[in-house]
């Protein structure tokens, strides 16, 4: 099922992305949004913790950074100057309209990239094409503030390099659907050391003792890494979690790359 927000604005896409050029933002520093847009519903309490801490790292690397809780920075013309977005628990409705959704849909497109981190993955919970993008979408989580363990399935990720083979590590530990077959994990909960009486309904046996926690992947032109760790406020002055993100957003920004919005459609896409 596809919908148009309207027939003049579809037009009007058209014609802009008939006559544009390829583009990106060309600075000489990459700049990104650090998004923390949420609907109605829990709304984590380290936001006002986690996002000056994550835009003090990105910076300390190089990047220039904005940060906003407010949708209405999701516009076509805006988001055509970052290099990456990064949804940092982000949760229900994250777009307030559907012309916002087609605008980041065809950011998404023309080869941007998203960062995605804890509930982000509980962002649009109706918009299943959103869900792909993100690699899943959230299901329920283990009982929270556990120790368990993390085992690194590929330790070659920017992400994942500075970590050890098993990771023990506090945190919720999140269950998705709805999984996109095409991510590439970076590490997993080892189910074994997760105490939760319900896992034998969900996961049980899918993935068998472990549960993808850190993925990436390249879906509908775009580049999207994902990391469902981060709940509590102070998890974040942890270094081995701050280069955890760090390594997400050096990922998706690699390598250089220009927005091509002949690539991407002018109706947005509701289900797939």
């Amino acid at each position: 099922m596809r919908s148009a927000p309207s027939f003049l604005y579809s037009m009007l896409l058209l014609i802009t992305s008939f006559y544009s050029t390829p583009c990106i933002s060309q600075d000489i520093e990459k700049r990104i949004l650090i998004y923390t847009k949420n609907g109605e519903g829990f709304v984590h309490d380290n936001i006002p913790y986690s996002t000056p801490l994550i835009k003090k790292i990105a910076e300390e690397k190089g990047y220039a950074v904005d940060t906003s809780a407010d949708a209405s920075v999701i516009t076509e013309e805006n988001l055509k100057r970052y290099h990456a977005l990064v949804f940092s628990n982000t949760n229900n409705e994250t777009f307030d309209t559907d012309e916002q959704k087609l605008a980041f849909q065809r950011y998404i497109q023309a080869g941007g990239r998203l960062v995605s981190i804890h509930s982000a993955c509980g962002s649009e919970r109706q918009w299943p094409w959103f869900w792909k993008v993100v690699g899943g979408k959230f299901f329920r989580h283990a009982p929270g503030g556990q120790t368990f363990d993390i085992k690194v399935i590929d330790a070659n990720n920017p992400s994942t390099a500075h970590l050890p083979n098993v990771w023990s590590w506090e945190d919720e530990c999140y269950y998705l659907k709805h999984m996109n077959p095409d991510i590439h994990v970076l590490i997993a909960a080892d189910l074994r050391t997760v105490e939760d009486e319900k896992k034998q309904e969900y996961p049980g046996e899918i993935f068998g003792n472990y549960f993808p926690i850190s993925w990436c992947h390249e879906f509908d032109g775009g580049r999207q890494w994902h990391t469902s760790l981060g709940h509590s406020a102070e998890y974040y002055d942890d270094k081995a979690f701050q280069n955890h993100i760090l390594g997400g957003i050096e990922w998706v920004t690699q390598p250089q790359f220009q927005l091509d919005y002949s690539k991407a459609t002018t109706e947005l896409i509701l289900d797939q």
